[in-house]
């Protein structure tokens, strides 16, 4: 139910199909996903919720979440994963740019101190309810980058294969398969 990913859905539905009916469903997942298999999973389930939710031809799911990367300054990168699910259950995925949050974020996350990023930027930044704004990417790029932009670029990337069937003419990962296969 986050306005700024729904607003993103508008705008690449907009933009690639000349718009869409967007049905927002409200989805339970658990807090801050650590890992590229928890952000995974947390985009597919909130994917197939939607899909179900809406009676609709596609679900969309957005999740941000720490992912371990090596060399960066704290371990970890930030970014977004799109799963759009058809009614086949046909997956496509698509990603966000990475970015570090300040060391005092990861930190207090991997502690168990704080349940999500939003918590702790909130606090650095003093802007309530961050992630339905700029979103920590806004605070720290000083606006130059905004959180919408991470969810455009992982729902463009997700959308790829749909737009280009005729060059993706292969057996498309389904639902099942890829939650199946997580730990």
């Amino acid at each position: 139910m986050n306005e700024v990913k729904i607003e993103a859905v508008k705008i690449c539905f907009e933009r690639f199909f000349g718009g869409a009916d967007i049905v927002p469903v409200s989805v339970e997942v658990p807090p801050q996903p650590i890992g590229f298999a928890e952000t995974l999973r947390g985009a597919v389930l909130r994917a197939l919720k939607a899909l179900e939710g809406a009676d609709a031809d596609l679900g969309i799911g957005i999740e941000a979440g720490l992912i371990r990367i090596p060399h960066t300054i704290t371990g970890y990168a930030d970014q977004h994963i799109c799963a759009i699910i058809d009614a086949d259950e046909r997956v496509t995925l698509g990603f966000s740019m990475m970015l570090e949050f300040p060391e005092i974020v990861v930190r207090r996350i991997l502690s168990g101190q704080a349940r999500e990023a939003e918590e702790v930027m909130e606090e650095i930044s003093g802007i309530r309810e961050i992630g339905r704004k700029g979103g920590a990417v806004g605070y720290l790029t000083r606006d130059h980058v905004r959180r919408i932009d991470l969810c455009i670029q992982a729902i463009t990337s997700a959308l790829i294969p749909r737009l280009n069937p005729q060059l993706y003419n292969i057996s498309w990962p389904r639902a099942g398969d890829i939650l199946g296969k997580m730990p």
